[in-house]
């Protein structure tokens, strides 16, 4: 980690099933793990203590740092276990995850929020049914000193299409505060990454445009403007501190 900030990195990014948060204790870890170091099977609630400690000790960890922590939750992976034996992992067999999350979030956020290492941070869901959890859940642990400081990240993998980013838009604004929104993001390098932004910022505008012919908000194009342009740039470029 430490050779990462060094490089220049700020910004972290897990792809985990849950935000572990079982309770334990360091001399419980570290039996732990000495017992897998000489092979030793663990249990399910063993491995659960394990993923707890080591994901808080991180989450720490970026505090000290000033990262921000990002967490890719809700995915499904290699159903197909055929495929899986034949061609490994990450060929398309993955799907959404119907596993409850909000409890152990709560309690993981929480403990860090206690400790006042709780650092700025974006949550992704790949499950719909959750956006009205996540959208509430972030309120939770807003400081009033960071604006957006807990964030729920863009539509994500199966949601990243018209009607899933309307979905997460409506959500966000009716649930939290849409003008805090850091909006869209790519993790690729390519060329028509640009595009992906260009269709969200399509979508955003359609539907602030269409609230104000419902006479929904002001018919204020400079109010209204400036939210879109701090969505789709300023507001990402304040909250991850790029120069």
């Amino acid at each position: 980690m430490d050779f990462f900030h060094q490089n220049g990195c700020r910004i972290s990014d897990h792809g985990i099933i849950t935000l572990w948060c079982e309770s334990y204790t360091e001399s419980n870890v570290e039996q732990i793990f000495n017992q897998v170091r000489k092979g030793i099977l663990q249990d399910i609630q063993a491995a659960n203590q394990f993923r707890s400690a080591l994901l808080h000790d991180m989450a720490v960890m970026y505090c000290e740092l000033g990262w921000t922590q990002q967490f890719h939750l809700g995915a499904l992976r290699n159903n197909n276990l055929r495929l899986f034996k034949l061609l490994g992992p990450d060929i398309g067999c993955d799907s959404i995850n119907d596993r409850l999350l909000a409890e152990d979030m709560s309690a993981f956020f929480s403990r860090l929020d206690n400790e006042n290492k709780l650092v700025r941070t974006i949550i992704y869901n790949l499950n719909a049914r959750d956006n009205d959890m996540f959208a509430t859940m972030i309120g939770n642990f807003q400081d009033g000193k960071i604006q957006g400081k807990i964030q729920w990240g863009a539509p994500w993998w199966f949601h990243d299409q018209k009607i899933g980013i309307e979905k997460h838009i409506e959500t966000l604004s009716s649930l939290g505060l849409l003008s805090c929104f850091v909006g869209m993001l790519t993790d690729s390098r390519s060329l028509l990454s640009f595009t992906r932004h260009e269709y969200f910022r399509r979508i955003l505008c359609n539907i602030l445009g269409n609230d104000i012919e419902k006479g929904e908000i002001p018919n204020d194009i400079p109010l209204i403007g400036n939210m879109v342009k701090n969505i789709c740039y300023h507001n990402a470029k304040k909250y991850f501190r790029f120069d």
